[in-house]
């Protein structure tokens, strides 16, 4: 399976439109749902898709619950297995190789009038070193023709990066576009160890399609999927520029900051392409940055009590807030959840614990467990002087926050028919 076949229910826009603040335009336009541009100015012969890979959607088209899909994930983590290896030569993104690269000629769009310029955010750097292989979003931004400036965050790129600058190397690497969503979800996990994030993703992509995952080697070393929609080769240098203003995941904007230089050496690309062209702060860029976050902190909080589901919330961008659905055993488990969650993944700032009949996906659902199941007084947790997340402008200058954890489950013990809901 693979990228463009999650597009069946996008509707196409076939009037010329402009990647330079166009895209986004329309998808407003049209309510942003799931769009395939057919005619973009400055591509001629290659679409652009977006709103595409919604929880929703992935659910629907893998046939599984959302429950499910977590729970995919987690054995994922636990059980990677290695992809199958095909030809180069039957790959299909080798329907054109160009070693003049030209970003300027791909849909690469410029979303917000305050972003730095046109900005690659869907696309997944790959890059081996020193034996280890990497598999990660960072955005970047279109300096010229055939560089771009990644915004690296501090995570195991990061540190690839810095032991091959400290030895006076440059990074091997392959920039994946719209490959099998199950790479792109892959590629969004974070771990405290090493992990093949394609191999994780070889064993969702068993578990959901129900068929292998087949990569293959490109010429200069780096092992990526085959059915990806474009492949761009090149290294990530030793040079640094400057990067951003960016509008991210929370809808504000990022500031500059000098990043890696990253060279294209060569580009091949499927016939008639389409490029994944992900608006950031929208559905999709929630979906594809929060739902991988979810499966960590649901096996977090699974080894404190059962955890049935976890919503990265809409209105915490799918980042800063969390909802947990938990079947409390002890007293202590709404307390211990919270906490269990809020250690998995830092950068939340609230975590809320509901029962199983409560969705978490459903914010009057969720207010309505608040208002009838939870005492401030005794159910809250606040925190102080945390770890914040870098999204989050309300941080202390030092990067730490106030944090709180809310129980909104119904105490053991009680008659519990006060506290549901009458159908």
């Amino acid at each position: 399976m693979a990228f463009r076949d999650h597009l069946a229910q996008a509707d196409v826009i076939s009037d010329p439109v402009s990647v330079e603040l166009g895209i986004r335009r329309l998808s407003i336009q049209r309510g942003d749902i799931p769009l395939i541009f057919d005619e973009i100015i400055e591509a001629t012969g290659q679409r652009a898709a977006v709103n595409v890979l919604t929880r929703s959607a992935l659910c629907q088209k893998w046939d599984c619950t959302p429950s499910e899909l977590g729970a995919a994930m987690i054995e994922a983590q636990h059980h990677p297995v290695e992809p199958t290896h095909v030809d180069f030569t039957d790959a299909r993104f080798n329907y054109l190789v160009s070693h003049d690269v030209d970003l300027t000629t791909i849909p690469v769009p410029w979303h917000f009038e305050e972003d730095r310029g046109r900005y690659m955010s869907a696309s997944i750097i790959i890059a081996q070193y020193a034996g280890r292989r990497n598999l990660s979003f960072h955005r970047m931004y279109v300096r010229n023709p055939n560089t771009t400036v990644a915004r690296i965050v501090p995570r195991h790129l990061c540190e690839m990066v810095e032991e091959a600058r400290a030895n006076g190397d440059e990074v091997p690497i392959a920039v994946v576009n719209a490959p099998d969503p199950t790479v792109l979800l892959a590629a969004a996990m974070s771990f405290e160890n090493h992990i093949d994030e394609l191999e994780i993703a070889a064993h969702l992509h068993q578990r959901l399609v129900g068929s292998e995952l087949n990569v293959c080697i490109a010429p200069n070393g780096i092992t990526v999927p085959s059915d990806a929609e474009y492949v761009w080769l090149g290294s990530i240098t030793l040079d640094d520029d400057l990067e951003g203003p960016y509008v991210d995941i929370t809808g504000t904007l990022d500031t500059e900051r000098m990043q890696p230089v990253i060279r294209f050496d060569t580009q091949y690309q499927r016939e008639s392409p389409i490029f994944h062209a992900l608006i950031s702060s929208g559905a999709e860029h929630r979906t594809l940055m929060g739902l991988p976050r979810a499966p960590i902190i649901q096996n977090a909080v699974n080894r404190v009590c059962p955890c049935h589901d976890v919503s990265l919330t809409a209105g915490g961008s799918g980042w800063l807030s969390v909802v947990i659905q938990i079947t409390p055993n002890r007293p202590s488990d709404g307390h211990d959840a919270v906490m269990a969650a809020f250690a998995a993944h830092t950068s939340v700032k609230q975590v809320i614990a509901v029962d199983q009949d409560i969705d978490p996906e459903d914010p009057v659902a969720v207010e309505w467990a608040l208002m009838t199941r939870w005492q401030p007084a005794k159910d809250t947790i606040i925190l102080e002087n945390q770890r914040g997340s870098s999204l989050d402008p309300s941080c202390n200058s030092d990067g730490t926050t106030s944090k709180i954890g809310k129980d909104a489950t119904i105490p053991l013990g009680v008659d519990r028919s006060p506290f549901e809901r009458v159908t």
